[in-house]
């Protein structure tokens, strides 16, 4: 089996997982929510809902991004993973403002009475999601997988709301043990916190998204290395232009150089051969070089990049 496989079965099975706890998680929150009288649990558990459709849309985008290039798709489907990434900005930016919207709300009402039993579950979903963020983020890292990595994200933002549901849960069960009134309110206001931070975790993964999708130049940095290899090719006397852009999972890698005009076709293809080669062996992302031969002679300008 070779590596992009074990990678491929690596990145689904995290999805799968993720999938399957948001569920579990879904009926957990939305139940005990419900039992108990925990607006802040039942916002969390909608938020959770959202967070199965988000999964639904990672795992189907991931699995139709691993398909190889065909006639009508010459580079692959590796956007269709920065797609289901967007969507699952779309989703969190949702997720974001609902739970504002509720927190907001609810100091406009009377504060319900807290739960222990909602506090615990509220513990556990914040212990789930973390231990889920750092897996999918791990694995989304190796296999450099744009939709794992937004995946990971959102279990982070659960994070976050699990977390002010246990202060918000915690103050309130202080408050009606001391009979501290306004302690009742610490949970609408670590909402209020939660939706802005969620809000940007949106909006950074949405923006990766975009800038993907719009074929974005990688860094500056990507680009010297890359070029750094080129020249250790003696033939190549000039780099002409260097492009590289991420199309999900994998990088494209365009560029014109310059070599002897006096080389036969045979030995400018050979020189290609070998800068696609050594770009790839030393770039485990990048999948494809594409690369453009012109005549070079002596004393024209050797060029930087």
């Amino acid at each position: 089996m070779t590596t992009k496989q074990n990678h491929s079965i690596a990145s689904v099975f995290a999805i799968w997982i993720s999938l399957m706890s948001n569920i579990v998680l879904t009926v957990l929150k939305i139940l005990v929510g419900t039992l108990f009288n925990s607006p802040v649990l039942l916002a969390d558990g909608f938020h959770n809902a959202g967070d199965v459709v988000a999964s639904a849309a990672a795992l189907t985008s991931m699995r139709y991004s691993q398909r190889p290039a065909d006639e009508d798709h010459p580079y692959g489907h590796g956007k269709a993973e920065v797609i289901g990434s967007g969507i699952v900005a779309i989703i969190l930016g949702v997720a974001a403002i609902y739970i504002g919207y509720e927190a907001v709300k609810t100091f406009f009402e009377e504060p319900a009475k807290a739960s222990v039993i909602a506090l615990i579950t509220a513990i556990i979903s914040l212990i789930w999601k973390q231990a889920l963020y750092i897996y999918t983020m791990r694995i989304g890292k190796r296999v450099n997988s744009k939709g794992l990595i937004a995946t990971a994200y959102d279990h982070l933002a659960d994070v976050y709301a699990s977390l002010a549901a246990v202060v918000g849960i915690g103050l309130a069960l202080i408050g009606d043990a001391y009979d501290i009134s306004f302690l009742a309110y610490g949970d609408p206001f670590a909402g209020v916190i939660v939706s802005i931070l969620v809000l940007r975790l949106a909006y950074e993964i949405g923006k990766e998204a975009m800038d993907i999708l719009m074929e974005k130049n990688v860094s500056e940095d990507r680009l010297r290395e890359f070029a750094a290899l080129i020249r250790t090719i003696p033939e190549v006397k000039r780099i002409d232009r260097l492009r590289a852009r991420e199309h999900g999972h994998y990088v494209l890698v365009d560029l014109r150089i310059g070599i002897p005009g006096t080389m036969t076709i045979q030995e400018g293809h050979d020189i290609s051969s070998e800068i696609r080669n050594l770009i790839i062996n030393e770039h485990a992302d990048v999948d494809e070089v594409l690369i453009h031969l012109n005549p070079w002679y002596p004393g024209e300008n050797t060029g930087k990049i």
